[in-house]
């Protein structure tokens, strides 16, 4: 079974709740991202997002988008981010956490489809999302990754006709992204929370056409966040990214950051997501 398939059974028959983080593919150093996997599943997250650099983040607000930006002048090409993910595959405790890698879809074209779902198979990626590719243009590639074994969540935004709302859920597999709002990702701003009532409908208005788990992002960046998305809001999981981020950034800059084992910053970064997976199993 696909890991983030078998993640997600397990937290269904467990009757759980789960936070998958999101981080940016070698940020906040290079080869960070083969040692934030495992640390990430050990705090408690049974399914990562890496975020694949590109120069024009289609929904990425200021935090992600530089830290990309960061990335790329670092030498951050998909092929070095997915040669991180088969990195951190060699850690025990990376080797069942799902990895779905986010990635814009102009970057799959110019690799070239067959080549980029060949690398993501050979690396222990699990899935892809491809926030940029609309739904009349997907059957190609979704055939593609589902060949491999892959999953191919895709991206439903509160703006979304029912109607098309269904049929992108019936298109989705693996899970299925729900965004917590309008615009870009971020702390802040018109956040999930005071919209719940709205998010609720959704996740109902979906659960009747399709028994995919629901993860819903966009602006989700405190335990009370997380807790109003899966308890009041009625999803599976709560997927937090700029916040994790920023929190990653902020270590790097710290004087003692630069040791040889980085763990100032694989702490931080644990520290901060066992904080959320609580909210979660609270919730």
């Amino acid at each position: 079974m696909n890991r983030i398939d078998a993640a997600f059974t397990d937290l269904r028959v467990r009757k759980a709740k789960a936070v998958l983080p999101f981080v940016v593919g070698c940020s906040p150093g290079f080869g960070d991202t083969a040692m934030l996997i495992p640390a990430l599943a050990g705090a408690g997250a049974p399914v990562i997002e890496v975020g694949i650099p590109f120069s024009d983040p289609i929904a990425d607000g200021p935090v992600i988008a530089e830290a990309m930006h960061k990335a790329i002048g670092r030498g951050a090409a998909p092929r070095a981010v997915f040669d991180q993910v088969a990195a951190s595959r060699r850690d025990p405790a990376a080797a069942n956490v799902g990895v779905v890698a986010m990635m814009s879809v102009s970057l799959a074209w110019r690799l070239g489809f067959d080549q980029t779902v060949a690398m993501a198979v050979e690396c222990g990626v699990d899935g892809f999302i491809f926030p940029d590719l609309p739904l009349e243009e997907s059957d190609e590639l979704r055939a593609k990754v589902l060949d491999a074994g892959l999953v191919m969540p895709m991206l439903i935004a509160p703006t979304t006709p029912a109607e098309r709302a269904a049929r992108i859920a019936r298109a989705c597999t693996g899970f299925i992204y729900l965004l917590a709002r309008t615009g870009i990702t971020g702390e802040g701003g018109s956040g999930p929370v005071g919209q719940q009532t709205s998010l609720a409908d959704r996740v109902r208005s979906l659960r009747a056409v399709t028994d995919l788990p629901i993860a819903c992002g966009f602006g989700i960046s405190t335990p009370d966040d997380v807790r109003a998305v899966v308890r009041d809001g009625g999803a599976d999981a709560a997927i937090v990214g700029s916040a994790l981020v920023r929190r990653l950034e902020q270590s790097e800059a710290e004087p003692n950051a630069k040791n040889a084992d980085r763990s100032p910053l694989v702490q931080a970064a644990v520290h901060f997501v066992e904080d959320l997976v609580r909210a979660a199993s609270t919730g």
